[in-house]
């Protein structure tokens, strides 16, 4: 019975208290360095990733920790001091049952000796020490347990002064947006006020040049004015010299007709219209064979046409050489060797080729040195041969460029030779013919018909012919192509040109450029200004003026050659460039 009055069950379970309250405490201990250690991993990642994720990191982890730390700590703490106060202290305990504690006692029982009450003694205080230690060691865990609770207040105000600290960065970061905007705003208005200043510039610029532009126009316009006059003289000389020898020989229909054409060229080269051209003036050579060329033509019974004769001795050798009417391979030419170059005496080069000339007018039934189409059908034949005048007359009923092209290309082939006599042969020849030049205001029917075949086509074949080995906007070698198969470019007609800006300036300093309220006539060269900012955007040649309305053949028109119509006076039509043929 003695064992069981020294049990100590008591003491155990307040021991076992004890124990649970500091594993509490250890329990609320470690939920607070998770969240220090929460709170300055979110500090870090603030530093290294964007504020606002961080702001919210730190918030959401500082107010979960505080709020599992706070429940743990109450939930553990108030078991640990509730406990400890239904305790009752150990020492009264052993007092209120002093036999329980037999041995352990300051009194032995009876009948044992000093030396057990002694022992017995010992051991008592040894307990009594436990018990102070133990109690120490609870208030130290409820006064660590406090300190605790303090720490989760200061943890609640920290989180309020993060939330804080989030709402000021919130305002700092829009003010730092309204800045940023303001800064944006004035810069595009500085940016807008600079590009306006430039737009400005560009346009006194462009108006400035087009002043000067204008002024050159002008001089040169004067200077073909001058030319043209002393062109018109020169002609009139040059049919006054025909209507002499017309008298002379007694042609008087042919007199009739010179005075017709002196009229009417002379009126024409005057008044400078606005198609008027100038004759390109035959070699010093040529007019030296004049009075040889004059004794055949009227000796063969074509002296009105001594002026033809000319033009074609000039395009043939330019009067030199032994053979300057390239007659040797003649029919006429009885002889010398029906060769290039048989001939050695230009006196017979001269009498064969009058007679050569003279059945070409007559098989192309000419009229009148002023019978331009039939004209055209004889010189092809000149050059050809006569075949092509036969040829031409019943597949097409007379000349034209495109039938010039198709005969030649046919003869090449059949006589196996890479190319066959002079496809632009009559143009070349017309240049320098005086009643040849006479403008009937019909236009440049050849290079439209040209164009017309080339619809549909790509634009490959024009800017290689110009020299270009990768394609390039080519509606300006589109157009300078059609007029060099007419022959206008050796003829100087017309420009070659790939830029529409050189265009305008070549026919501008020739006075032959018209502006978007002239009504063009069919072969006149079209520009246009697509952005009205006054630059020359793109070109075509006018097919022809029906109804109000202006109908063209344009290149690079979509990347195809392709035909297109406009309202006269259109605002997007730049002016017009009228061929001098």
């Amino acid at each position: 019975m003695a064992g069981r009055g020294i049990k100590t069950r008591q003491i155990h379970k307040d021991v076992r208290a004890m124990d649970k309250a500091v594993i509490g405490m250890e329990k609320m201990k470690h939920a607070y360095i998770q969240t220090k250690d929460g709170m300055e991993e979110g500090q870090t990642r603030e530093k290294t990733t964007p504020v606002k994720y961080a702001e919210e990191q730190i918030s959401r982890s500082t107010e979960s920790a505080v709020i599992k730390t706070s429940r743990q700590i109450r939930r553990q703490g108030g078991k640990a001091v509730e406990a400890l106060k239904r305790r009752e202290p150990l020492s009264t305990s052993i007092k209120e049952k002093p036999s329980s504690l037999s041995l352990g006692g300051a009194e032995a029982p009876p009948g044992q000796p000093k030396e057990a009450r002694g022992e017995t003694a010992r051991m008592q205080a040894r307990r009594q020490a436990a018990i102070k230690r133990i109690t120490e060691q609870r208030k130290i865990k409820v006064r660590e347990a406090l300190e605790q609770s303090r720490t989760i207040k200061t943890l609640d105000e920290r989180g309020k002064a993060l939330r804080s600290i989030r709402t000021k960065t919130k305002s700092v970061k829009t003010v730092e947006q309204t800045s940023h905007k303001a800064v944006k705003t004035s810069r595009q208005a500085a940016r807008s006020a600079k590009m306006a200043a430039k737009a400005t510039a560009k346009t006194a610029q462009r108006t400035a040049m087009s002043a000067r532009k204008a002024a050159q126009a002008g001089a040169q316009a004067a200077k073909v004015a001058v030319k043209a006059s002393i062109a018109a003289v020169k002609a009139v000389i040059e049919a006054t010299k025909a209507l002499i020898m017309a008298i002379a020989a007694g042609g008087w229909i042919a007199v009739l007709i010179l005075l017709i054409v002196i009229l009417f060229g002379g009126l024409l080269c005057m008044t400078g219209g606005s198609h008027s051209s100038a004759v390109l003036p035959v070699s010093g050579e040529v007019e030296a064979y004049e009075p040889v060329i004059r004794r055949y033509a009227q000796e063969y019974g074509i002296p009105e046409y001594v002026e033809l004769i000319k033009a074609v001795m000039m395009q043939e050798s330019g009067g030199q050489g032994l053979d300057p009417m390239q007659s040797s391979e003649s029919g006429f030419n009885t002889q010398y060797p029906r060769e290039r170059g048989g001939i050695t005496d230009p006196e017979y080069s001269i009498a064969c080729g009058v007679q050569e000339l003279k059945a070409c007018l007559r098989s192309a039934g000419v009229e009148s040195p002023i019978d331009m189409e039939r004209i055209k059908l004889a010189l092809q034949g000149y050059n050809f041969g006569a075949g092509y005048i036969s040829w031409a007359k019943s597949n097409y009923g007379g000349y034209s460029v495109l039938n010039a092209a198709e005969f030649s290309e046919r003869m090449a082939e059949q006589m196996g030779w890479e190319s066959y006599g002079d496809r632009q042969y009559v143009p070349h020849v017309l240049r320098y013919y005086v009643f040849g030049r006479i403008q009937t205001g019909a236009g440049s029917g050849e290079m439209v018909q040209v164009a017309l075949t080339q619809e549909g086509n790509g634009g490959e074949l024009y800017w290689s012919w110009y020299g270009f080995e990768e394609e390039v906007e080519w509606c300006a070698c589109f157009v300078s192509w059609c007029a060099d198969q007419c022959g206008y470019l050796d003829s100087g007609m017309m420009p070659k040109f790939s830029l529409c800006s050189d265009g305008v300036e070549w026919f501008s300093a020739r006075g032959r450029f018209e502006d978007g309220s002239y009504v063009p006539v069919m072969g006149d060269i079209i520009f246009f200004d697509w952005e009205g900012d006054g630059g020359v955007d793109h070109v075509g040649i006018v097919e022809s003026v029906e109804g109000g309305r202006v109908y063209t053949i344009e290149g690079n028109s979509g990347n195809t050659v392709k035909r297109r119509s406009y309202s006269l006076g259109d605002s997007r039509i730049y002016g017009y460039g009228v061929p001098m043929c």
